[in-house]
């Protein structure tokens, strides 16, 4: 009997391990689940040409499986080139295949993850902690906020919450601009970039249109900026940035003649053109890829020190173009987000 069931034993076994050759574990051939995307504030173009990408009908391998299935239109409450926008962004993403809901609470619970699209950053802090709360991972467009003191206090909340979030401009993916911060040009020695920089009255001037052309300047350049100093006209705006070992990047907004986007980077073995626009198919890949799981695109302290640079171009301009200091903008603010009850 014994030997009956060693031999029972080892049949069994031999039946299980074959079963395992030819039969693969459940849900191996099966695709990972969408990852559902929803947005808040269908005030801005980028949430058609976002949709278009995330929810195309064969996207590339780097898109695929995230998906925009819901979204709360409600963004500026003021702004008129904002507001103005909603109803028809929201009937073409509505032919996308979006659903639209009245409320960000009504939002969260379809979606995985948020893209905080509303033009206006005023109210981004106020949209961005329920998303943190509930544990989404969340992208928020440009401008992050209105002010330096937001920015830091979103951050802080997304510490708290252990939720990570980012924000950048699409400049940020120019084809020079990556080569440079990659190293093409060996280490930078400076750089200047320049944009368009319309002007909107709820917002430090920078933050609104500049934003993009700083974008670009801090890719390249990257952290530790000291001070800043502006020189302001009607028609234009020159930032210069001191940064540390005695580099400097300029950034020039304009509002007049062709603005385009673009600039140029020193470095020790060559210069670069930098600051183009290359579309916005790069951005959303990273964002993808951050929603997957991955690691933001950017530092929390890049970001930081961008809207310091714009700020402290702001405050230069009320001190008739004298330079600001970084750290001390910097840790002024981070004691006034303190006081914000962000959690």
């Amino acid at each position: 009997m014994t030997a009956l069931c060693r031999r029972l034993t080892v049949f069994l076994i031999a039946v299980g391990a074959l079963t395992q050759l030819v039969m693969p574990a459940v849900g191996d051939d099966q695709p990972p689940p969408i990852i559902r995307v929803g947005i808040i504030g269908l005030d801005t173009s980028h949430v058609i040409h976002f949709t278009r990408l995330l929810n195309a009908e064969d996207p590339p391998p780097e898109l695929a499986g995230c998906r925009v299935v819901a979204a709360y239109p409600k963004g500026s409450p003021d702004i008129e080139s904002s507001v103005s926008r909603v109803p028809k962004y929201t009937q073409e993403v509505q032919g996308m295949g979006v659903e639209i809901v009245g409320s960000i609470a009504e939002l969260l619970p379809r979606v995985d993850a948020v893209l905080l699209e509303t033009n206006d950053g005023r109210p981004h802090l106020g949209q961005a902690l329920p998303v943190l709360k509930a544990g989404k991972r969340m992208f928020i467009d440009k401008p992050m906020a209105a002010s330096l003191v937001d920015v830091i206090a979103i951050f802080a909340a997304a510490k708290h919450y252990g939720v990570p979030v980012f924000s950048t401009s699409a400049l940020r993916y120019g084809e020079g601009t990556l080569a440079a911060h990659q190293g093409s040009i060996g280490p930078i020695l400076g750089c200047d970039t320049y944009s368009s920089c319309s002007l909107e009255p709820t917002h430090p001037d920078f933050f609104w249109y500049g934003i993009h052309g700083v974008e670009a300047l801090f890719t390249v350049m990257g952290t530790g900026c000291q001070s800043v100093s502006r020189t302001h006209t009607a028609g234009e705006d020159v930032a210069v940035g001191v940064w540390d070992g005695g580099r400097i990047g300029t950034y020039r907004g304009m509002r007049v003649g062709k603005t385009t986007y673009g600039g140029i980077a020193f470095g020790t073995t060559g210069n670069l053109v930098v600051g183009t626009y290359g579309g916005y198919e790069p951005l959303v890949v990273d964002i993808v890829h951050f929603f997957r799981g991955g690691d933001p695109a950017t530092t929390y302290h890049e970001t930081i020190e961008i809207f310091a640079f714009m700020e402290a171009a702001d405050l230069s301009k009320q001190r008739g173009g004298t330079p600001v200091r970084i750290a001390d903008l910097i840790a002024k603010a981070e004691v006034e987000a303190a006081q914000k009850k962000t959690w």
